[in-house]
C-alpha cells in the first residue's frame, strides 16, 4: 500500500487545532502518511455552517478550560487558557494570520510548519496579539523568516491570489463537511473521510494501520 493522504484544515486561533497539529507531525511517519497542511479561515466555516463558539455555552466553557488542560499536559503541548481567553478569542480576528501563513505556503512551503507552530505559541502560551502587522512579523521573524520574506508575504496579504486561496481551501473544508476545527481529512478506498477535532487521532491512525 502507498501512503494513506492526509489533509490538516486548521486555522491559529483554534487550540484544538494546535494539539492535533502537534499529533500528526509527531505521527506521520509511524502511521505513513502523507501529512498536508491546509491553512483555512474558522471564522468562514463557523459563519457558512451556522456553527457557535463552543465557549458561548456556559457549562462547556468550563469543561473547555479543564480539557485543554489535560490534552495539552498529555500532549506537552504548551497551550494555557484561563476563563479570560474566551473573551480575547473572540475580540481577535485570524483573517489576517491566516492569510499570511497562506501567502508562505504559496511561496515558501517549507516555513508552513515552523510558523504555524510560533502563531500558537504567541497566543495560545504567551498570551500576546496575533492580529496585528507588528505581531504577524514577530511571529514570523521567530520562525526563522528573513525580514525581506516576511514583509513580502505581509504585502501579499492584501492580493487577490492570497484572498482566493484561503477563501477556496475554507470551501474545499465544508465540503469536506467540516463545520470547525481541526478538521482532518484521510483519503482511502478512493474517497474523502472527515475526522473532526484532537479526540478522534487514535480512531484514524487505527484505520490507517489496518490499511496497511
Amino acid at each position: 500500500m502507498g501512503r494513506t493522504l492526509v489533509e490538516l484544515f486548521y486555522d491559529v486561533i483554534s487550540p484544538y487545532s494546535w494539539l492535533g497539529f502537534e499529533v500528526l507531525c509527531r505521527y506521520q511517519h509511524i502511521w505513513n502518511i502523507d501529512l498536508r497542511f491546509r491553512p483555512a479561515f474558522l471564522g468562514g466555516i463557523m459563519q457558512q455552517t451556522g456553527n457557535k463558539p463552543p465557549a458561548m455555552l456556559p457549562k462547556r466553557a468550563e469543561y473547555m478550560l479543564k480539557d485543554l488542560k489535560r490534552m495539552g499536559k498529555y500532549y506537552q503541548v504548551p497551550v494555557h487558557m484561563s476563563g479570560d481567553d474566551f473573551q480575547r478569542i473572540l475580540a481577535t480576528s485570524s483573517l489576517a494570520a491566516m492569510r499570511f501563513v497562506t501567502a508562505i505556503d504559496m511561496t515558501n512551503p517549507q516555513y508552513l510548519e515552523p510558523l504555524s507552530r510560533e502563531f500558537w505559541m504567541r497566543f495560545w502560551s504567551q498570551h500576546e496579539d496575533i492580529s496585528q502587522p507588528e505581531n504577524i512579523l514577530a511571529v514570523a521573524r521567530q520562525a526563522g523568516l528573513s525580514a525581506e520574506l516576511s514583509q513580502k508575504a505581509l504585502e501579499m496579504i492584501s492580493s487577490p491570489a492570497v484572498k482566493d486561496r484561503l477563501k477556496e481551501t475554507t470551501a474545499e473544508a465544508i465540503k469536506y463537511g467540516a463545520f470547525g476545527m481541526p478538521a482532518v481529512v484521510a483519503h482511502y478506498d478512493g474517497e474523502p473521510h472527515l475526522f473532526f477535532g484532537s479526540d478522534r487521532l487514535e480512531l484514524l491512525g487505527s484505520v490507517i494501520v489496518h490499511l496497511e
